[in-house]
């Protein structure tokens, strides 16, 4: 009958209402909740009864309309509202939000799960986890150049305070102004040694082939003897002292096969350590048994080398052998300049480079420069000389033999070193010019080496690119953050945590970069808040609490109805 038809159409309405409260509730209580995303309940009526069908009209009669009486109301959806929340910065690294569509990939046991709570710490491992569920967050990860390998998923690695990097230098810029006003080089230092004899009577002279053993003074004493040890120090190349150096007798040569050190492994020591240009001039020769050294031209490469500054035996039983005298004097305007490179170990190699002023014509300036390096491991100090020139406007035309080559032996690293010096800024402006002034100056501005540095911090930019930021400066990629994109995220299945899994209405993920694909972009050391709007929900209580109360009102008043007809019938 009617009355027991409204009672279970009541407890229909009933149950809508208390399933209205229970989504609103627990939207409620997700209020706070990292990334949730909030639900909306949707209703439909159930089946309805005909108590009469439709007529069509006819000649005598109009047409009538079908009589139905509802039986209640049912669930028709729950749908999840994936509108983005609040974005709340929060200082912390590890947090990342998305701002706009896409999800975050994390690995919980093997299985693949996907959530847009980005509120990410480090494990032990330094590994990118979602704290709650302990997922793995998924990512691309570098290879040794540091260059990102998209396609491949695997667990995100930030190697704080343990990753440790460090950098060949490649390229050394210099800037600032060669004065081309001053005077042309046209002589290098010239300092010569009293001859060197065979006999006490000081008239067989040493020849380059001569054993230094056999040199004698003029008692008739061996100056000489296997095992001594002679020292360059304090001697001076453009007023900077040269790094002392030692020749030991009987030792090294030039030649392993000897029995002895002739006078030539000696000058060919003295050209190694004191960085002369063979090839220019810059020589060290025997002339009726007297050394002669001959120096790069100059004022910058001026050679000043003193009785005092060749020692014998330094430290136990010291003496001078060789008189000196400063015969020439380099001249020419030049220029000297230290930098620091550093090898593919980051240790540091200090480079001299001495720019002199070649030529100068209706053309422009010609200069030359010298580099050395006390930090080449072979003997021999001179690394190589170069060209630049310069246009009659003060503007760089060419520069010839740029690349510099230090030879690193058994330091472990990479050997040789080699790098570029460069003269121009983008290759099209003049970063050192040749301009009349009173005095030349340049200076290295930027070599792109680095000494050894350890991953102190990391950032995360809008594509997803994880950004390692090193003690010593350096900023190198370590990994890409992607996000995985759905035909229809409405279709995705929550499992808890803050963790979806796709369905079949969902369709498959597609892992795309942020930014790109119709995806959002990533905002790091922030978090995204939950999209609950409380007053909405306040509404929602209302409407669930009114229907729940009319409804108990309609089983309630069915209920006094049958008592009173069971009343009736007693």
């Amino acid at each position: 009958m009617a009355l027991t038809t409204a009672m279970f159409t009541s407890l229909t309405g009933l149950d809508t209402s208390s399933q209205l409260l229970n989504v609103t509730g627990n939207n409620i209580a997700n209020v706070n909740t990292t990334a949730f995303k909030k639900s909306r309940v949707s209703f439909q009526t159930q089946i309805s009864r005909n108590l009469r069908n439709a007529s069509a009209p006819t000649e005598l009669l109009g047409g009538t309309n079908p009589a139905q009486v509802g039986l209640g109301a049912q669930i028709g959806a729950i749908t999840r509202n994936f509108e983005n929340g609040p974005l709340q910065p929060t200082g912390s690294n590890t947090d990342v939000a998305v701002e706009g569509n896409g999800f975050f990939i994390v690995d919980v046991n093997g299985s693949r799960h996907f959530t847009r709570d980005g509120g990410f710490t480090l494990d032990q491992d330094n590994n990118l986890v979602q704290p709650g569920s302990g997922g793995l967050v998924q990512g691309f990860g570098v290879d040794q150049d540091f260059t990102i390998v998209n396609g491949v998923l695997g667990n995100v690695n930030i190697p704080i305070g343990t990753l440790s990097i460090a950098e060949p230098t490649e390229n050394v810029q210099f800037a600032g102004n060669l004065n081309a006003g001053g005077d042309v080089a046209t002589q290098g230092a010239i300092v010569d040694f009293a001859a060197l004899y065979t006999d006490a009577a000081q008239t067989t002279a040493a020849t380059t082939a001569t054993d230094l053993t056999t040199i004698l003074d003029d008692t008739g004493t061996a100056i000489f003897a296997a095992g001594d040890v002679i020292t360059l120090t304090g001697a001076t190349r453009g007023g900077a002292t040269i790094s002392d150096k030692t020749f030991e007798i009987g030792g090294t040569t030039t030649n392993p096969d000897d029995s002895g050190t002739t006078v030539q492994d000696f000058m060919d020591f003295l050209e190694s350590v004191l960085g002369l240009d063979a090839a220019n001039g810059a020589t060290v020769t025997l002339n009726a048994g007297s050394i002669q050294i001959t120096g790069n031209p100059g004022l910058a490469n001026d050679l000043v080398i003193d009785d005092g500054d060749l020692i014998l035996n330094q430290g136990s039983n010291p003496s001078v052998p060789f008189d000196t005298t400063k015969a020439q004097t380099a001249d020419g305007e030049s220029i000297r300049t230290t930098f620091i490179a550093y090898d593919s170990l980051g240790n540091p190699v200090t480079v001299d480079m001495t720019v002199v002023l070649e030529n100068k014509d209706s053309g422009g300036t010609d200069w030359r420069f010298y580099t050395h390096s006390d930090d080449d491991t072979d003997l021999e100090t001179f690394l190589g000389t170069g060209t630049a020139q310069f246009d009659n406007n003060g503007q760089l035309i060419a520069i010839t033999d740029s690349t510099i080559t230090v030879n690193r032996n058994n330091v472990g690293s990479v050997n040789p070193l080699q790098f570029d010096i460069n003269f121009e800024n983008d290759g099209n402006t003049g970063a050192v010019t040749a301009l009349n002034e009173v005095n030349s100056q340049i200076s290295a501005t930027f070599q792109d080496g680095s000494p050894i540095g350890t991953l102190e911090d990391f950032t995360v930019s809008a594509d997803g690119t994880i950004t390692g930021v090193f003690s010593n400066g350096l900023l190198r990629d370590l990994g890409r953050i992607p996000v995985a994109m759905f035909a229809n995220n409405a279709g995705l299945e929550e499992v808890g945590g803050n963790l979806f899994r796709p369905t079949p209405n969902s369709g498959i993920p597609v892992v795309v970069t942020p930014t790109t694909g119709g995806s959002g972009r990533l905002i790091g050391q922030t978090v995204e808040l939950s999209n609950v709007d409380l007053a909405e929900e306040f509404l929602n209580l209302i409407s669930a609490s009114t229907g729940f109360s009319a409804s108990s009102r309609v089983l309630s008043t069915s209920d006094q109805l049958i008592q009173e007809l069971l009343a009736t019938i007693r």
